[in-house]
Parts: C-alpha cells; sequence; structure tokens
C-alpha cells in the first residue's frame, strides 16, 4: 500500500526543505549554547500553517490529519527536535471535542496563527505515570476556580501564551481514582508565569531550545469560564489523544534517527583512515545498513498507525507499539551515529550528540518504553491480576 500521495509528497518536500535551510542552522549554533527557539523561526513556522496543520479550516487552520501532522515532525525533527514539538502547543493542544462553541471562536483562529500557543502542566513529583496520583487541587470560589499544589515537567510554561493544567477538583470514589480530575485553561502574559504561580526551569541534559519547569500553584485563580469540558473528566480528556500523541512521538523519534543516519553517512565518505574513507569498511557498512533498516522499518508503522487514526479505526495498541519501537530504536540508531563519528561524535561540534540526547527523551515522554509494553501486553494478554 502507497501511502505518500502526491499531495503529501509535496508536503514533505517543503518541510525537508524549510528544516535543512531554517531550522538546522540554528538548531546548530543555538542548542550547544542552550539557547531558545527564536521568535522569527516560530513566526515562519506559523506562516506555513505548521501550528494548525490539524484544525478544522472553518477555524483557519490546515485541517489535515495525523499522517500530514507526522510527515511535517519527521523533518522537523531532523533539525531540531524541540521545533518538531512545539508544533503540538497549537496543534490541538486542547482537543476541539473538549471546546464549546465560545472557547474554539476564541481560541483556534489564533492557536492556528501560531499567536496563541500552550503549554501543558499534568505531572507532578508523584504522579508521572500515574496520572491518577495528581494531588493538585482546585476549588470552587465564587466565579472562579483557586488552584494550588505543584506541578513537574511543564515545558514551555514561560514563553506559551496559556497553560493546561489538571488538577483534582472532588475526592475519587474507592477503585476509581482517576475520577476526579478536571482540566483548565490558564491564559496568561507570554515570558510570564500566571499570577498566583512560581516555579523555577529544571536542570537537562537536553531538549534545549525551550525550558521545562517546576511550578508551585498558591491560590491562583482561575475564571468559571476556561474549565475545558465537563468538571471530574480530565482523566479521559488527557488519555482520549494519547494515539495521535504517541505518534507524533514516534515521528519526532524517527526525524532524530534520519538525522544520525544521514550526517553518519556524510561523515563516513568524508573521513579517510588507513588510507580509504571509513565508508569502505565493511563494519561502517554493516552499521548504516541497519540503521536504515531500523528507521524504514518505523516509519512504515507509524505511516500505518497514521492511517488507522485518520480513517477512525482503534489503534492503541498499534500506538503503543509504534512509540515504543520508534523511540527504541532512535537511541540505538543514534548511539550507532555517535559511534561512527568516533571522538568527533563526542563534541557539541557535530550535530549527532544533540540527536542521541534528545533521542533519550523520547523513551520517557508520552508514555515510557515500560508503559508502551504494559499497554500492549494488556492488549494481548488481558489485564494481569499483578498489574
Amino acid at each position: 500500500m502507497s501511502y505518500i500521495t502526491p499531495e503529501r509528497r509535496m508536503i514533505q518536500e517543503q518541510a525537508r526543505e524549510f528544516t535543512l535551510n531554517e531550522v538546522l542552522p540554528v538548531a546548530n549554533k543555538l542548542d550547544p549554547e542552550r539557547g531558545e527557539i527564536p521568535m522569527e523561526l516560530r513566526e515562519k513556522m506559523a506562516e506555513l500553517g505548521y501550528f494548525g496543520i490539524l484544525i478544522p479550516e472553518e477555524f483557519g487552520g490546515l485541517g489535515l490529519g495525523c499522517f500530514e501532522y507526522c510527515l511535517v515532525t519527521e523533518e522537523l525533527a531532523r533539525g531540531w527536535m524541540s521545533v518538531a514539538s512545539i508544533v503540538a502547543r497549537g496543534n490541538l493542544l486542547i482537543g476541539a471535542h473538549m471546546m464549546n462553541a465560545e472557547q474554539k471562536g476564541r481560541y483556534l483562529r489564533r492557536m492556528a496563527k501560531g499567536e496563541f500557543l500552550g503549554a501543558f502542566s499534568m505531572s507532578e513529583p508523584g504522579a508521572g505515570s500515574d496520572i491518577a496520583n495528581i494531588t493538585c487541587r482546585a476549588r470552587k470560589d465564587g466565579a472562579s476556580w483557586l488552584i494550588s499544589g505543584n506541578k513537574y515537567w511543564c515545558t514551555f510554561a514561560d514563553g506559551a501564551d496559556f497553560m493546561i493544567m489538571i488538577a483534582r477538583t472532588s475526592e475519587a470514589p474507592a477503585g476509581r481514582r482517576h475520577e476526579g480530575l478536571s482540566m483548565f485553561m490558564i491564559e496568561k502574559a507570554r515570558g510570564t508565569l500566571p499570577p498566583g504561580c512560581s516555579g523555577s526551569p529544571i536542570p537537562k541534559i537536553g531538549y534545549f531550545g525551550w525550558k521545562t519547569f517546576e511550578l508551585a500553584f498558591d491560590n491562583c485563580r482561575v475564571p468559571a469560564e476556561n474549565l475545558v469540558g465537563e468538571e471530574g473528566k480530565a482523566f479521559y480528556y488527557a488519555t482520549g489523544g494519547l494515539e495521535t500523541a504517541r505518534a507524533h512521538t514516534a515521528a519526532r523519534s524517527i526525524g532524530l534517527a534520519r538525522g544520525a543516519l544521514e550526517d553518519s553517512i556524510a561523515y563516513a565518505e568524508e573521513r579517510r583512515q588507513f588510507g580509504q574513507s571509513i565508508s569502505e569498511f565493511q563494519a561502517i557498512r554493516f552499521k548504516l545498513a541497519e540503521m536504515a533498516t531500523q528507521i524504514e522499518a518505523a516509519r512504515q508503522l507509524m505511516y500505518f498507525v497514521c492511517d488507522q487514526i485518520d480513517t477512525g479505526q482503534r489503534c492503541d495498541k498499534e500506538a503503543s507499539m509504534v512509540k515504543l519501537f520508534a523511540s527504541e530504536m532512535s537511541e540505538r540508531v543514534c548511539s550507532e551515529g555517535l559511534q561512527i563519528h568516533g571522538g568527533a561524535g563526542y563534541t557539541t561540534l557535530h550535530a549527532v550528540e544533540r540527536y542521541w540526547r534528545d533521542a533519550r527523551l523520547t523513551k520517557i515522554f508520552e508514555g515510557t518504553s515500560e508503559i508502551q509494553k504494559r499497554i500492549i501486553s494488556d492488549r494481548l494478554l488481558g489485564r494481569g491480576r499483578n498489574r
């Protein structure tokens, strides 16, 4: 089955050209300095419609599917994973199905233009994979909610125009810890944290281009109309779009691995040892062959998952498979790429070390590899007693 139509090929080629000409030079300069994604680059991405790929045309988006979203994402990640990630801060960070008509009219057009980008605050010091363990509280106070508690791993908290956060609004019944969680939109000034919220950046080994925050909320006031969807249903909202999120992470993983492969091919042809380029040595040739094969296998599985999502088929198991396979593959391939570069790969003078560091993260976010294995095995065997 051929998934790549002429239209999709054009989208892919445009994103590839944009990445090589605009994203990669910026990444090579700023990532070693731990600099941030420039506003100028974000504006160029907005002109291409990348923040509205999944937003319906009636609200100013491109109205395309998960397939096109992941095609663009793979290309952007080949340059800088942070740039491939920031597109998700416009593309339905809040699903349109969760919004009421007033919220859609107020937010979606601005998101599609890249003028209204968000951060997502769900994880806590004691709640990562276990979403139901969220302890951050929101209590009703007249026409507002007051939010208090601690959050962790909130990327882009300072640069975003709004924050989507999940807090507990009621006690969960026994045996149903996932109930009683609600989702809120906290609008804020770009470059600041909301009133009633303080925080500091978490030191990271990669994923540069933007900061990731630890946050403390102390009676942060949110208007009642900024409750997203129904009260107490946030667990379902947070998990309802995971197939697309995991396909997006697979695309990021594949883009990183492809960057490592392409850079390694170029380096192997240029680097000479023992009187010939190292690309002539069978050990190097076989490494490159295996790297390319693993990338293509992950890509074809991703294409299948994207097609399932776009045609409305259930694919939670397959989405977990592609997220697991692509992220594990990416770390292996990037590590092999660094090995081909030898000592040069262990410097910040070559992008392969960036791909390697960022690939390691893909095994953790959007559900760790261990969580993906649990989901897959539950679908194959049913839920075990010792889950």
